[in-house]
């Protein structure tokens, strides 16, 4: 089915809002959130032929609580829900008037819905779908597209969430202020998530999965409206674009990886870079520095420099020891090894990458067996560099990526031959 552009963002920005007055009224996250998708394919249908609804929040909460009475109806077997439903709103009433007519109508509940889709006791991956679908108002077959999974996996994985949802008994509301940083972080982490997987794929023939990158930048944006104060969601977006910035250099015409100091620099977005900059420069003054504001100004540095020569590895090297003190972890490790390597030698870069070697997680790592072999190249041990290379190849999932190792390692060997 194809959907009018402007119908389809509409509906997209509105689900959340939807879904989150549904829930609020009525509890009951998996049947509302059922119902929303029922009321979503029914405006995509009749608002392109009809025209969009003078009041289209409205008249999605309308359609899908009626779907909801129907539902609750039609199974016998929920005769308790259908009497909380009767209790919540008269039938008569739902039916017969603009659910935006209530006192509350233009409560907005999206941030507690997004909170509650990135609880604790789901899994990531539920996390990540859950958003997707419910907030990113994506159907079950795009998410499912986007990940290169079948579509009934991505259902069950859907299913599994609600149902936790359901029988966990989570509460629909905002946080405490004591848990509210913490599953802020959680939100956080579930939208950089979505982005690196949209920027970067982990299987598959393709480089790039640029939709999911383009949701995770319009539920960033999103969240930044609600929250403009909050510099690491601040931080996280400029983040986004920043990188998302350099994606149309990143592949050549035939979807091989181009790396980042042999792309083309006039192929980035530079209103994007800009946009992300002055994020930034808007959110750095504030007060306390986060892992995001730290890695986005370590994307702006490097979007900066119109040439790879020009890049302030210096300045790159002293963020990401800025970094290491407030979020260390083995990937700002490994990253900080190639600005270590910039400025004080491969040798020295090497030297840090070793201490990653003893880290079950990282030992066998492509990431890693590429960045050393980036680094023996940088020092002229070609031999090593090229077998470096291609065990990173032999470990990596993303078919682009092992042919850019394997090219590499060839490379390196026929100079040697």
């Amino acid at each position: 089915m194809s959907v009018d552009r402007s119908v389809e963002d509409l509906l997209r920005e509105l689900a959340p809002q939807v879904l989150g007055a549904m829930v609020r009224r009525y509890g009951h996250f998996d049947a509302c959130e059922d119902a929303l998708q029922e009321a979503l394919l029914a405006a995509a249908l009749q608002w392109p032929a009809e025209g969009t609804p003078g009041n289209p929040r409205g008249w999605l909460v309308t359609v899908a609580s009626r779907k909801l009475v129907d539902q609750v109806r039609s199974e016998q077997a929920r005769r308790r829900r259908e009497d909380q439903v009767a209790l919540a709103t008269p039938q008569t009433e739902l039916l017969s008037r603009a659910a935006d007519a209530e006192p509350d109508a233009y409560r907005d509940d999206s941030l507690a819905l997004l909170f509650l889709c990135c609880h604790p006791e789901l899994s990531t991956p539920s996390r990540i779908a859950l958003t997707l679908r419910a907030v990113g108002g994506l159907t079950t077959a795009q998410i499912a597209a986007a990940f290169l999974v079948p579509e009934t996996t991505m259902a069950q994985r859907i299913s599994r969430a609600k149902q936790t949802i359901k029988t966990s008994d989570m509460p629909f509301r905002m946080p405490d202020a004591a848990d509210r940083a913490e599953r802020l972080r959680a939100v956080l982490h579930v939208l950089y998530l979505i982005f690196n997987e949209g920027y970067a794929t982990t299987d598959g023939t393709d480089l790039t999965a640029p939709a999911l990158s383009i949701e995770a930048i319009r539920l960033a944006r999103w969240l930044h409206r609600l929250l403009p104060d909050d510099g690491e969601v601040a931080g996280l977006l400029a983040l986004m674009l920043l990188t998302d910035a350099r994606r149309p250099a990143r592949t050549t015409p035939d979807g091989d990886l181009v790396p980042l100091a042999e792309q083309d620099r006039s192929r980035w977005d530079r209103q994007l870079i800009a946009e992300g900059i002055t994020l930034l420069t808007e959110t750095l003054p504030r007060g306390q520095v986060g892992p995001y504001q730290l890695q986005a100004a370590i994307a702006a540095v490097h979007d900066e420099a119109e040439h790879v020569e020009t890049t302030d590895w210096p300045q790159i090297l002293a963020l990401y020891g800025l970094l290491e003190q407030t979020a260390p972890n083995p990937m700002v490790t490994l990253n900080s090894a190639v600005a270590v390597a910039m400025v004080h030698g491969p040798a020295t870069g090497l030297d840090l990458l070793a201490t990653l070697e003893s880290d079950r997680r990282m030992a066998r790592h492509h990431r890693l067996l590429a960045t050393r072999a980036h680094l023996l190249e940088l020092l002229g041990e070609h031999d090593a560099a090229a077998g470096a290379y291609r065990d990173a190849a032999r470990r990596t999932t993303s078919a682009p990526e092992r042919r850019h190792l394997t090219a590499r390692a060839a490379r390196l060997a026929s100079i040697q031959s």
